[in-house]
């Protein structure tokens, strides 16, 4: 076996589909006989091909092909693509195997993938619908023999929504694949290198649904009036040899009454003149169908010895003759093309308004037989026809600069083109349109590339819906020169209005609230996955009759938001004037759209997450402050701003048998997890406290249990035990910001405390423990570091803020020195971490009629 440098070719084989016959070369010639390109396909190919072809007919594919390894590490490229025209499907050519498609993870993985629908698709593979954004149903099978990684068999068919892809399906699609791999792996042992580095070779998968031409034969006894028939012309009429009438009436039932008349003609006419007769007439065969029915003969004279007869053959001619005869009676162009995008066949006004003869035309690839219709803002209107099985329509503009209508049937063995001359439309975008007029500059290309980044970019800084809706009005609109914007939620199976801008007041709620079973574009391009653009509000109002308009003339998109396979909702766009989607614009929106919803989503699960956080720490936080003799206490809790999210800090006031015991701390963190872990450590330090009376016992104590919790946080506290009458206090801190304390002169100054690690990290740590005397009428002020930390500062200037903050406060009451200290944090719109704040004073005389009832509160 000679060694191949496989993939040098990208030519068409030809695939006929009766069992034991071969695939013939470009030309036609079988493998290895000359042919007039020059191109004969090697072994490689030609086992790629079958392979191709068996594993497509296996499952009822309409399309599919093979990704083979290549000469370039981690780079699959196709190497066999049959039922679709390869030059349409050129970005798919290479794959590397680290991508996020289908045909990479089972190249990765040597797991199959099989994905029933296009819902199913997107949740899985959402940068495969951005690209081809159709409803397809799709099968990968790696090709593997042994440690050999090939490739991957891959199988386009129509969609099954809500049914998976079938146990026998899956089982014939690996058999074939098995097939494929022990082939190439018996290949690899000749001596060829089972690579591919060139283009793909298209294959054409054979016709299924045309039916054969079959001719059968019969004789006519005109003196005896029996008809012998032949296997074959029993076959055509549906009846089983030995269950044929034998009769000419039994064929006469299955002509048309005129030619019944003519069949009873001709004998008479081969009897009396005793000349050669002819005849042709139509003949219904059992699905309906004519068939052709050719008589011929002549009697014989009576000295001959031999009776009459007249032969005839009955000829089953599918329904090409037929089709072909009605398309050249309608006024419409109208073009058949086969799966590779050849031109089969052309009828007489296709001729007339393309000003092409047949012969010009026919056999020919439509892009290069009309340039016009190959320019790239056209092929995705084949893409979809091609892949979804679903008509297409669109505007396009011929070589003469006339505008068409042009309509795409698809089919299993082919498409069905008609098109029209139309008026010019209202709009007539020349980017789509006519070559050249694109982005020119690459500066114009690097700014339209800007906004999709920065888009992206800013999407991961956006935390609440809202936040996201903005960002998408300010990055999203601009880039692509909209001007309207709209974002519908999905809430207990309707959609509700999130965002709205540059629509006339009012207009949108109408629909608001709709349910899912609505017929409204924003409702099913999210229920089918599907972007959907119209270049114009006459498109808009053509797809959905009676739909509410406004007063704007110009496009629209919409967009399905779908998040790992979630719905999450819907976006539209709108622009002023009518305007074509480019294919590379459909691609970058909908890729933008998958990147709204997962903000969306991850901003609606942040929403939760921090209503339940902040229901948990409002239920973990005291309610109330002990009131206490001799000792003011005061508590202030103000959640962060930024993110919406709350954190773990938290302060604590505890009846203890030696004293008060003042607590505040904050874990490192935020959310349900952070405010989990500040409930169990309030729940320790009060446990410790009210059953041992050294505060360095109660934090060391704390600390073991945190690490034995092991929840992957630590925390910083600082523990505070004070004699009412007396003012002894014991202080003990754990990396936690040192309290200040304000004489009874104003002087306020920062404690020096020394003090150990935060709580979670040793268990070994030591805390020492700190004596102080506070006296009648000081202030001690506990604090966590989101009242004096702001982002780009220093921690050291707000602490000497707060510093002179308390001592410009005077002997106010404490509660007003509390909403004295926080008020500027309160104001503030971009606070990263909540704060928690903890004021303690001793009575004076002066003071006590004060009384201790200002408790705790959280600051609004």
């Amino acid at each position: 076996m000679r060694r191949t440098a496989a993939g040098e070719h990208a030519g068409c084989v030809n695939w006929y589909g009766a069992a034991g016959h071969a695939p013939l070369s470009e030309s036609g010639s079988p493998p290895g006989k000359p042919n007039t390109t020059g191109r004969v396909p090697d072994e490689l190919a030609m086992v790629l091909a079958q392979a191709a072809v068996s594993g497509i007919e296996s499952v009822g594919g309409y399309a599919g092909g093979i990704y083979l390894r290549s000469r370039t590490q981690g780079l699959l490229r196709l190497a066999v693509l049959a039922g679709l025209p390869a030059r349409l499907f050129r970005p798919w050519w290479r794959m590397h195997v680290n991508r996020p498609f289908p045909v990479a993870e089972a190249h990765r993985s040597g797991q199959a993938v099989h994905l029933a629908d296009a819902e199913e698709a997107m949740r899985r593979f959402p940068q495969l619908m951005a690209g081809m954004p159709y409803p397809f149903g799709s099968l990968y099978e790696p090709v593997v023999s042994g440690r050999e990684k090939y490739g991957v068999l891959v199988v386009l068919r129509r969609a099954t929504p809500g049914n998976a892809v079938s146990q026998s399906d899956r089982r014939r699609l690996n058999v074939a694949a098995r097939r494929l791999s022990g082939a190439l792996a018996e290949l690899g042992a000749d001596g060829t290198l089972v690579e591919w580095d060139g283009e793909p070779v298209s294959v054409q998968l054979p016709a299924a649904t045309t039916p054969p031409v079959r001719i059968g034969r019969f004789d006519w006894d005109l003196d005896s009036g029996s008809i012998s028939a032949d296997e074959e012309l029993c076959a055509i009429l549906g009846s089983d040899p030995a269950a044929f009438p034998g009769t000419v009436e039994a064929l006469a039932a299955r002509l048309a009454p005129e030619d019944v008349y003519g069949l009873w003609t001709i004998a008479r006419q081969a009897v009396e003149s005793g000349r050669p007769v002819a005849r042709r007439m139509r003949l219904r065969g059992p699905d309906g169908r004519p068939h052709l029915l050719e008589i011929s003969g002549r009697a014989l004279s009576p000295g001959d010895g031999l009776g009459s007869h007249l032969t005839g053959f009955l000829v089953d001619l599918g329904v090409g003759p037929i089709a072909a005869e009605a398309t050249d009676r309608l006024p419409r162009c109208i073009f058949s093309l086969d799966r590779l995008g050849r031109i089969t066949h052309i009828n007489h006004s296709a001729e007339t308004l393309l000003g092409h003869a047949r012969s010009e035309l026919a056999g020919r690839v439509l892009w290069e037989a009309l340039p016009w219709l190959g320019h790239p803002g056209y092929e995705d209107h084949f893409r979809a026809a091609l892949i979804s099985h679903e008509p297409v329509h669109f505007m396009a503009q011929s070589a003469s600069k006339e505008w068409m209508s042009v309509w795409l049937y698809p089919g299993h063995d082919g498409v069905t083109l008609t098109a029209a001359a139309e008026d010019q439309p209202a709009y007539s975008p020349e980017s789509v349109t006519l070559p050249g007029t694109g982005l020119g500059s690459s500066a114009d290309r690097a700014s339209a590339l800007y906004r999709p980044v920065a888009l992206a970019i800013a999407l991961t800084e956006a935390v609440t819906a809202r936040q996201v809706s903005a960002v998408v009005t300010e990055e999203l609109l601009p880039a692509f020169g909209g001007r309207q914007l709209a974002i519908y939620l999905l809430n207990e199976r309707h959609l509700y209005l999130a965002w709205e801008t540059g629509f006339p007041q009012g207009f949108l709620d109408r629909f608001d609230g709709v349910g899912l079973d609505a017929r409204l574009p924003g409702v099913e391009t999210l229920t089918t996955g599907r972007p959907m653009f119209f270049e114009s509000m006459e498109r808009l109002a053509v797809a959905y009759p009676g739909i509410p308009m406004d007063a704007n003339v110009g496009a629209r998109a919409f967009l399905p938001l779908i998040a790992s396979g979630r719905p999450v909702g819907s976006c539209i766009l709108g622009f002023d004037q009518p305007r074509g989607f480019s294919p590379e614009e459909r691609t970058v929106l909908t890729a933008l759209a998958g990147l709204i919803a997962q903000a969306l989503q991850r901003a609606q699960r942040y929403d939760t997450e921090a209503a339940l956080a902040r229901g948990l720490q409002a239920a973990l936080l005291p309610h109330r402050l002990p009131v206490l003799e001799h000792v003011d206490t005061v508590g202030r809790y103000l959640p962060g701003t930024q993110g919406m999210e709350v954190g773990g800090d938290w302060y604590d006031v505890i009846e203890t048998d030696r004293g008060v015991a003042l607590v505040i701390g904050d874990v490192q963190g935020h959310g349900v997890a952070a405010a989990a872990t500040m409930g169990q450590l309030r729940s320790a330090v009060r446990a410790f406290a009210l059953n041992v009376h050294d505060p360095q016992q109660v934090v060391a104590g704390t600390n073991r249990m945190l690490i034995d919790l092991d929840p992957g946080q630590f925390a910083s506290c600082c523990y505070i035990v004070l004699d009412p009458s007396t003012g002894a206090t014991q202080a003990v801190r754990a990396g936690h910001p040192q309290p200040l304390l304000r004489h009874v002169d104003g002087r306020t100054e920062v404690l020096d405390l020394p003090g150990g690690v935060v709580l979670g990290v040793d268990v070994d740590a030591s805390y020492p423990v700190t004596e102080l005397q506070l006296e009648r009428g000081e202030v001690l002020a506990l604090f966590t570091d989101g009242l004096v930390e702001q982002p780009g500062s220093d921690i050291d200037l707000g602490i000497d803020q707060l510093r002179s903050t308390l001592a410009e406060a005077g002997s106010s009451p404490l509660a007003e020195t509390a909403d004295r200290l926080i008020r500027e944090a309160r104001h503030a719109t971009d606070r990263p971490d909540d704060i928690a704040l903890l004021l303690a004073a001793r009575w004076t005389e002066a003071s006590s009629a004060h009384g201790a009832g200002a408790g705790a509160r959280r600051a609004p």
